[in-house]
């Protein structure tokens, strides 16, 4: 059973770095969806069969296809990409190393995130929802502030102006 863990884990690792490394973004969401697929059977192992439905329903069924239909859409440019540090990517790589940095030393035992005590039962709907709704209710409702400004943004973003001309389809 550890070998098979072993195995998905390591599947799973090997998408998350195509996800960073794919040039075409079609690769990327698909290798995406590979390690959504992969977190899913690592749930199953973990005896967490309620959050390895929600991970393929929403992660893997709804989110990467959402990604994958925004891609289609606005297309993909290939632009000359000048060899110019931005600050976006000095952000990335700063992140990056904090969180290899936090993985490395929770994993070697010098970092406590959490009390501990994650999800009982399994990940089953009523513990899940006890959790989300007593310990975690602060976060959830961040969560869900976060989320009804990001689509109020994309609204904005995307209405368009009275007089802006509609382009037809060409074909």
């Amino acid at each position: 059973m550890s070998v098979f863990a072993f195995l998905i884990g390591a599947l799973s690792l090997a998408a998350a770095i195509g996800v960073v490394i794919s040039a075409k973004p079609v690769h990327s969401a698909l290798f995406l969806m590979a390690n959504f697929a992969t977190l899913a059977i690592l749930y199953v192992l973990l005896d967490a069969q309620f959050l390895a439905a929600a991970q393929v329903i929403i992660y893997a069924g709804g989110i990467v296809i959402l990604i994958l239909f925004v891609i289609m859409l606005i297309g993909h440019d290939p632009a000359d990409r000048s060899q110019q540090v931005t600050w976006p990517a000095v952000a990335s790589l700063v992140l990056g190393v904090i969180l290899l940095a936090s993985l490395v030393l929770q994993l070697t035992g010098r970092l406590e995130l959490g009390g501990g005590g994650g999800i009982a039962s399994g990940g089953s709907p009523s513990a899940v929802g006890t959790e989300l709704f007593t310990r975690f209710l602060l976060p959830f409702e961040f969560v869900a502030i976060l989320l009804l400004v990001a689509l109020i943004g994309a609204l904005i973003m995307g209405r368009r102006e009275s007089g802006e001309p509609v382009e037809e389809p060409v074909g």
